[in-house]
């Protein structure tokens, strides 16, 4: 499982935007994913509170690592994609790191639903995001 780790975080090294923004993959296997990330100066907004985007971009990143990992793996042949997502806020988040768990809710054929859950280092729920994907026979990329 160390193997599939490694392959993973190198596959998704290629995330540049998550990877500038500081999100690293913690842990990844089929019962669930955690991404994580410090919060730096350039993630808080003009009233010094975590900008709601770090938040959605750290979730949707879990998201995306565990609804790929089939295919990074090479366990199936499509990707899947964000196809709707909507997350509910529930406070700012406390200390320097947050945290994203994602969870499979479905599996269908072609549709994926996923829970993240957003927490702070002092286990503060901060956000909760469900992601439909739409998984594709092929994919580019």
């Amino acid at each position: 499982m160390e193997n599939d780790l490694e392959k993973i975080r190198e596959y998704f090294a290629a995330d540049n935007f998550a990877v500038h923004a500081g999100m690293v993959i913690d842990f990844a296997g089929e019962d669930g994913v955690q991404c994580s990330m410090e919060i730096a100066e350039l993630h808080r907004n003009a009233d010094r509170a975590v900008q709601g985007g770090v938040i959605f971009t750290l979730a949707d990143f879990a998201f995306g690592v565990h609804s790929n990992l089939g295919r990074v793996l090479g366990r199936e042949k499509g990707g899947t994609v964000g196809q709707s997502c909507n997350i509910s806020y529930f406070r700012q988040p406390a200390g320097n790191r947050l945290i994203a768990r994602s969870t499979l809710l479905s599996k269908g054929r072609r549709v994926r639903v996923y829970r993240m859950e957003v927490r702070d280092e002092l286990g503060n729920a901060v956000a909760e995001m469900i992601g439909n994907g739409f998984t594709k026979t092929s994919f580019m990329g």
